[in-house]
């Protein structure tokens, strides 16, 4: 049976593993230090009775109410322990955090236009594409729609201050603004 805990500094030192992904963005560890001590308790990991890191997530609260929000910045999990349910595991504790540690409306994430398995997963978690945001990704050189590669989706899910879905639209797939507009 695996544990979800707190993500830990020292963690850092065993979760290569985790980031030997196409899709998974590698941070230098100034990054994850500033989101341990600023938002310690939206960083988690997921490992095995052995100590072996299975998954993770790194979020953060954002906004003031009532654009107030969580933002998943990083989640990833390790291929051999994919299909398991950790994805939804993290994503629903962080939307937890975000409701009633951070006071937030909705939770947010970003995920390039070409991950199609993760977008089909999100959706499948009740988040819908808000609006896509150009060049928010540097190009991967997949030789795929360049367009695709540097866009990415900007996904929300309303949480219980947001009962009217005002931090979702139906039409996101068709919104599209410059990353220099994101804040």
């Amino acid at each position: 049976m695996s544990v979800l805990r707190p993500f830990h500094a020292t963690d850092m030192f065993k979760f290569n593993h985790v980031n030997l992904d196409l899709w998974t963005e590698t941070y230098a560890i100034n990054f994850y230090l500033g989101y341990f001590s600023r938002w310690p308790d939206m960083c988690a990991i997921q490992e095995t009775p052995q100590g072996r890191i299975m998954g993770y997530v790194i979020g953060k609260a954002e906004g003031t109410a009532p654009e107030r929000h969580g933002h998943v910045t990083a989640l990833s999990v390790a291929p051999e322990y994919r299909r398991l349910g950790l994805s939804r595991k993290f994503i629903s504790w962080l939307e937890q955090v975000s409701d009633e540690n951070q006071r937030g409306s909705f939770v947010d994430l970003y995920v390039r236009c070409v991950n199609h398995a993760a977008i089909t997963m999100y959706e499948s978690f009740g988040y819908s594409v808000y609006r896509r945001v150009k060049e928010y990704y540097s190009s991967m050189g997949l030789g795929l729609n360049p367009r695709d590669e540097e866009d990415g989706f900007d996904m929300r899910k309303p949480l219980s201050r947001d009962p009217m879905r005002r931090s979702v639209r139906a039409n996101g797939r068709d919104i599209t603004v410059s990353a220099h507009e994101v804040p």
